[in-house]
């Protein structure tokens, strides 16, 4: 794999693994990162939450600020989850969709707008895969077809929708297989490999060699790409090369070219190896071959004593092995290994790591992975720090 190697690099300040002990101990299969909050799902099915809840985006009252504490929110039956800047959604086995949080702008599809801190059902069957933006979402269904809801500014929600929208609509009928939604700009992977772009782009993130905002969706690769990964406004897509794929902002050098310049075309970052993507606020994440994790962008979104950003302009390693499953959100990221244990990284101020120091320090200087257990549910509010 054609890629830097620095086995001391890491994502962001501060590290954790989530290690919950108990009599029947279940393994960690799937994560998803938020704004500032993190969500995850058990081999039982169950769904867990902890962080930022100003919203309710932890689909538990939203009067408890914030936990530091990952707690139960749906006992079973969880397959696939999202988590946009303040709301998540989640798939049950049935095929029935569900979210909670902020719903200013119709985000949850639920026909009305507001916050609702209770997980609601959206769609009754069908639904497949979600994705979640800033402040609307997408969903695909079984037979292909595409839908979405929130906020249209952009044209994030496609040019078959007039305006925002607080319901599920439909977008594309037939044909779709994956969906990625940025913070206002969506992707969506056709069946024949072609990458489909559309929302704002004023940092090149459609990669159609400009920066005018596309109000319909616009094929950009005709064929070929496996995965794609949408952050705060850039973009990243997997070939079936094992090749990665990069476009839009890159102040922060997470489109991992060796600089710090937006890129409005498709640029390849990697040649081969690649098996997953994901992409945060400032920070992009790829495993590489035997389950290596390797990271470009943010060390952290604080800023240095001397007033800069501490950043990786270009791949580098930060795990050798055994990673399976990854979610970067706006600025801290998580990791699943194949043992089933769930690790966390990167800013802490609303406990979105899950372990007990919900803030990130320089004098914390933790480079190497701390292990907590998990408390016991608490629905104590925690004070702003």
């Amino acid at each position: 794999m054609n890629i830097h190697k620095n086995s001391l690099a890491i994502c962001l300040m501060g590290a954790a693994i989530l290690h919950c002990a108990s009599s029947k101990a279940q393994t960690v299969i799937q994560v998803a990162a938020g704004g500032y909050h993190s969500v995850f799902v058990k081999s039982d099915g169950s769904l867990w939450a902890m962080g930022h809840n100003v919203a309710g985006q932890l689909g538990i009252p939203s009067s408890d600020y914030c936990t530091n504490t990952p707690q139960q929110i749906v006992a079973e039956d969880v397959t696939g989850i999202a988590a946009g800047s303040q709301h998540t959604l989640f798939v049950k086995k049935d095929g029935s969709l569900w979210g909670m949080g902020n719903n200013c702008q119709g985000q949850l599809g639920i026909g009305v707008r507001g916050v609702d801190d209770q997980p609601k059902k959206i769609v009754s069957g069908g639904v497949t895969a979600i994705a979640a933006g800033d402040v609307h979402s997408l969903i695909l269904k079984s037979d292909g077809s595409l839908w979405a809801m929130g906020d249209n500014s952009f044209g994030q929600l496609g040019a078959a929708i007039l305006g925002n929208t607080t319901q599920p609509e439909l977008l594309v009928p037939k044909g779709v297989k994956a969906i990625a939604a940025g913070f206002y700009h969506s992707l969506f992977l056709k069946t024949d490999g072609s990458l489909w772009v559309m929302g704002r782009n004023n940092f090149g993130q459609l990669g159609t060699g400009t920066t005018r905002n596309n109000y319909k969706p616009k094929e950009i690769v005709a064929g070929g790409v496996v995965a794609i990964a949408a952050g705060g406004f850039q973009s990243v897509f997997l070939k079936t090369d094992g090749s990665v794929w990069v476009m839009g902002r890159n102040s922060h050098g997470q489109l991992g070219d060796g600089t710090t310049n937006d890129v409005s075309l498709p640029e390849q970052i990697v040649a081969g190896g690649a098996t997953a993507i994901a992409v945060g606020g400032h920070e992009t994440m790829f495993l590489g071959e035997n389950g290596s994790l390797w990271l470009m962008g943010s060390k952290t979104d604080e800023p240095s004593n001397d007033g800069t950003h501490s950043f990786i302009n270009h791949p580098e390693q930060i795990v050798a092995s055994g990673v399976i499953n990854i979610a970067a959100g706006l600025s801290h990221c998580l990791f699943v290994k194949s043992d089933g244990s769930l690790w966390a990284m990167g800013e802490n101020n609303y406990g979105q790591l899950g372990y007990e120091t919900r803030k990130t320090e320089i004098a914390q200087k933790t480079f190497e992975p701390t292990q907590v257990v998990c408390q016991p549910l608490s629905r104590k509010s925690l004070a702003r720090d």
